[in-house]
C-alpha cells in the first residue's frame, strides 16, 4: 500500500478504537475503512493504467517509442558487461574505475525516478500483454 493510505488506515483505526465501544460495530467500522482504502487504491491504479494504455495506443512516434528505446539502452548496458569482464582481466584498475563511476552516476538518480521507471515498465508490460491477449 502507498504510505498515505497506510497513514489514513492507522489514524482511522485509532479513532474507531477510541470512539466505538461495541466490538461488533468496531469490527464493522474497521472493515469499511479497509474497503474504502482498497477502493481508493483500485481507482488510482485504474487511473494510472488508463494513462499507460492511452500512451501505448498513441499515434505519436515519440510516445510509442519511448519505453522500448529505454529497454534497448538497458539491454546495451547488460551487453556492455561482456567487454568490461574482458577489460578487468587485462586492467582490473581501469575496469574498477569505470564501474565505480557508473555506480556513482546511477546512485545520483533520485529514488522517485527509479520508482517512476518501475511503474512505467510494469505498466508498459501489462499494456503490451493486454494488447496481445486482446488480438485474435
Amino acid at each position: 500500500m502507498i504510505p498515505i493510505v497506510d497513514g489514513l488506515l492507522s489514524i482511522g483505526g485509532k479513532l474507531i478504537d477510541k470512539l466505538i465501544p461495541d466490538p461488533a460495530a468496531k469490527a464493522k467500522a474497521h472493515l469499511e475503512l479497509v474497503t474504502l482504502a482498497q477502493n481508493g487504491e483500485l481507482k488510482e491504479l485504474e487511473t494510472r493504467m488508463s494513462a499507460i494504455l492511452a500512451e501505448a495506443k498513441s499515434a505519436d512516434p515519440w510516445t510509442s517509442r519511448a519505453r522500448p528505446s529505454f529497454l534497448y539502452v538497458m539491454y546495451l548496458m547488460i551487453l556492455a558487461s561482456i567487454p568490461m569482464g574482458i577489460l578487468s582481466a587485462f586492467s582490473p584498475e581501469t575496469a574498477t574505475a569505470i564501474a565505480s563511476g557508473m555506480k556513482s552516476w546511477l546512485t545520483a538518480i533520485p529514488d522517485g525516478m527509479w520508482a517512476t521507471f518501475g511503474i512505467g515498465y510494469a505498466g508498459y508490460s501489462a499494456a503490451r500483454s493486454y494488447d496481445k491477449a486482446k488480438r485474435p
